[in-house]
């Protein structure tokens, strides 16, 4: 009996150490995703940014975003943190994201529809809480600024061959691919759509200058980064990216008070104009350029779309048509072309019309809210980091960038504004920092008439 009695307790311990291994197993994933949250949210950018639209796994980007907000959700609990903390801008995306739901609440299931509210709010919702977990120490900024450098490159690099006709080196193959998203004659990257494009090279080319006048990148390799953005730039045939980037670049020229920033913006716009005039000389690419400056059918079908989306927002001006409904409804509001579906192609609009007057009053607020993160104080520690005074006096301008091009494609691109609004988290958790910091050094102030009494 007493044999048996302690074979059954051995058995038992066994079993127990056996389960607590393959507890300390399972969890180690979770772990190790744990460890390194710039890394596992860069990840998830990447993904963003490379994802094929059209193959078996291309739910690769909802993979990586949720094992983004696995990972950092538990890191926050081991830490003790908060895992989301409100902020101004919360309540607008709050809305915003609320009215985009409850109008799919009742419609049959349609994937491409719950894409593009996840591409348009839920994602960005995310990533600006999130970015205040994952970047919350300067080191884990720069990784994120090293991230920026390196995708600008590649989307430059990208473009370039493309212009050049250099298809052999464009990667990943499917930019190729003309069956899939839009403008296959121009170079649109990874993204599919040259705006799209643009907008990325646009503001990660500003954070680029910002890397250069801070000694973060220098020598040949950032002479031949910012030497290559205007060209990549012009790759892009698109008259809103060409008209935003050199208002961003004219603006920073005349309006920074940074000498050495001016005479870098100087240079880069000499840069892109050496590299127009060498284009010039190639018939096929002179050719190119003077048909898409001189082309107005893209100009004649804004001109219509919009007029038929304001007549779609007069008929239902305070509830709105709902999310995704605009393309087939838009199709009877306006003649003269066959399509079945179209689109705004302007951000303010398609919101106008999905949402009323309500939702787009939610936008402009939560835009207002993004726009004063730049007004925030630095702490002294991060003076010299990412977020540094010069990054605030350029935010800006990265939003001006995102506002001019929304008003020629519906920014639903979820990289594009997964950038965006990680910034923004970045800017917002900064300001929690700067006003602890505050409430810090007026500590000993508070309690000296206290110790004297």
């Amino acid at each position: 009996m007493a044999l048996a009695s302690e074979a059954r307790v051995s058995s038992t311990a066994w079993a127990e150490q056996l389960a607590w291994r393959g507890l300390r197993m399972g969890l180690r994933p979770l772990q190790s995703i744990t460890t390194a949250p710039a890394a596992l949210f860069m990840m998830a950018l990447a993904a963003m940014l490379l994802r094929h639209p059209d193959v078996a796994f291309y739910e690769i980007d909802r993979v990586a975003f949720l094992l983004l907000v696995i990972g950092l959700a538990t890191r926050a609990v081991v830490t003790r943190r908060r895992v989301v903390v409100v902020e101004r801008a919360t309540w607008p995306m709050l809305g915003l994201t609320l009215l985009a739901v409850a109008s799919l609440i009742g419609q049959p299931f349609d994937h491409e529809t719950w894409a593009l509210v996840a591409a348009k709010f839920i994602v960005p919702f995310s990533l600006f809480h999130l970015a205040a977990l994952a970047f919350s120490e300067e080191r884990w900024r720069r990784q994120f600024e090293v991230f920026a450098l390196f995708v600008l490159a590649y989307l430059c690099f990208t473009s370039i061959a493309f212009m050049i006709g250099a298809h052999s080196l464009i990667f990943p193959r499917f930019i190729l691919d003309e069956s899939l998203g839009h403008h296959a004659d121009r170079a649109r990257g990874p993204l599919l759509q040259a705006v799209a494009n643009g907008v990325s090279l646009n503001l990660l080319g500003l954070l680029a200058l910002h890397s250069f006048i801070r000694g973060r990148i220098r020598g040949l390799k950032a002479v031949a980064l910012l030497a290559s953005l205007p060209v990549a730039i012009m790759a892009t045939m698109t008259r809103a990216v060409w008209l935003s980037f050199a208002i961003s670049i004219a603006f920073l020229i005349w309006r920074s008070r940074d000498r050495k920033l001016r005479r870098i913006c100087l240079g880069v716009a000499i840069a892109g104009i050496i590299g127009l005039l060498l284009t010039l000389t190639f018939d096929d690419q002179r050719g190119a350029l003077a048909d898409r400056i001189q082309e107005l059918g893209p100009v004649d079908y804004r001109q219509a779309v919009f007029a038929g989306g304001w007549q779609m927002f007069l008929e239902k001006p305070l509830t709105g048509w709902g999310v995704n409904q605009m393309p087939l409804e838009l199709a009877r509001h306006v003649s003269g072309y066959r399509e079945k579906e179209l689109y705004p192609h302007n951000t303010y609009l398609e919101l106008l019309v999905e949402h009323g007057v309500f939702g787009l009053a939610l936008y402009a607020w939560l835009m207002w809210e993004i726009f004063r993160l730049g007004r925030g104080p630095v702490p002294r520690a991060e003076r010299s980091g990412l977020l540094s005074q010069q990054f605030h006096a350029m935010w800006p301008v990265l939003l001006g960038v995102y506002w001019v091009n929304a008003v020629v494609v519906v920014m639903n691109y979820q990289f594009v504004n997964g950038l965006l609004f990680t910034m923004a988290g970045m800017l917002a958790a900064q300001r929690r920092r700067a006003a602890e910091e505050l409430a810090r050094d007026r500590s000993p102030l508070l309690q000296t008439p206290c110790a004297v009494a």
